[in-house]
């Protein structure tokens, strides 16, 4: 490493939503330090969200191999340090990363870590005891770690990927006709965060019909694989693109994405690196706990009806739902969610 370069260690192991909302971070930081290098320390799996960004490399966190439990960790930071580190941004702050701050003390290498907001959100999630008021969003608090090295930017701008070039495998299936793509993620990681099933096949019929778009499904795992099948064959010009692509290739089809639709998931982030338009389906959670995807305008949040369920959010991430909050998502009819994706395609 050049004396005259600074080199910062980024710590975010998973998940996937939360490693991509690092990328719009990490490029505004680079656009205010373009001599600063960083090593991304993450899983293998996730490297192709950085392959954009220039001075950095993904260092693998093989927590489940060689660096598996605190002998495992002990090796990391051995490996970690021998990288001639100027300091350390922990943007996770679990036991893993607590473990190598431990370790880092042996050092003079400054090692600083994000404040997750617990009070404030633990507040916001109490039914209706805390102020129901904005906290400070995710992006945000990953800038205040640099800032606390030393390294101080704003987030005020288009931080946007490049659209990548879109991979054959999923030109052979969608075909080239012409037509608006719209990228639907109908899944997410708890119930509380999922737009109902017939609900969301009443989207795609609705925008299916109208013969104007194609619509690509995005999923993982075998459940949501055979659901997303079904759908295909079904509607007209409506892909699911589950199993057919790597990572790096869905990337790639992601960016070129006209629109997406997503639940509070990971793959609202995905898109939303490429500067993409994101709406965005909130059920028991809500974008107030800071986890909207980032450079989205505030109305593309469709969200479930709070004066009917005025306890949301219930929790920071959907695993919590009080009794009756199962239907919370039911609140947002088809018809709104079809007519706000509509509205921001007649603007691209």
């Amino acid at each position: 490493m050049p004396k005259n370069k600074k080199h910062l260690l980024v710590i975010r192991l998973s998940a996937m939503g939360d490693v991509a909302m690092t990328v719009p971070v990490l490029k505004a930081l680079q656009q205010r330090y373009p001599d600063l290098v960083l090593t991304v320390l993450t899983r293998k799996f996730f490297a192709p969200m950085f392959f954009q960004l220039s001075n950095l490399k993904v260092f693998e966190a093989d927590v489940k191999g060689r660096h598996k439990g605190v002998l495992g960790l002990w090796k990391l930071y051995k490996e970690l340090k021998s990288q001639n580190l100027d300091g350390v941004a922990d943007l996770h702050n679990v036991l893993r990363s607590n473990i190598l701050k431990k370790y880092f003390t042996l050092t003079t290498i400054p090692f600083k870590q994000i404040n997750k907001g617990r009070s404030e959100k633990k507040a916001l999630t109490s039914g209706g005891k805390g102020a129901f008021v904005p906290l400070k969003s995710t992006h945000a608090r990953y800038a205040n770690v640099f800032a606390k090295l030393g390294y101080p930017f704003e987030l005020e701008g288009d931080f946007s990927l490049a659209r990548e070039k879109y991979p054959e495998a999923a030109t052979k299936i969608i075909g080239v006709e012409a037509k608006p793509w719209i990228g639907i993620a109908p899944f997410a990681a708890f119930e509380g965060k999922m737009y109902p099933k017939e609900l969301m096949e009443q989207v795609i019929q609705q925008l299916s019909s109208t013969n104007r778009y194609k619509i690509l499904l995005f999923g993982g795992g075998q459940h949501e694989k055979e659901i997303l099948a079904q759908w295909q064959l079904r509607f007209d010009d409506v892909f699911s693109m589950v199993g057919i692509l790597s990572f790096q290739e869905e990337l790639a089809l992601i960016s070129n994405l006209d629109i997406m639709l997503s639940m509070d998931s990971g793959n609202g982030h995905l898109a939303a690196m490429y500067g993409v338009p994101v709406v965005t389906l909130w059920g028991v959670t809500h974008p107030y706990a800071g986890f909207a995807p980032f450079g989205q305008n505030e109305e593309n949040s469709i969200l479930s009806d709070r004066e009917k369920y005025p306890l949301i959010p219930t929790s920071v991430y959907g695993n919590k739902m009080p009794d009756g909050y199962d239907k919370a998502m039911e609140s947002i009819s088809p018809s709104k969610v079809v007519n706000k994706v509509e509205q921001i395609l007649s603007k691209e």
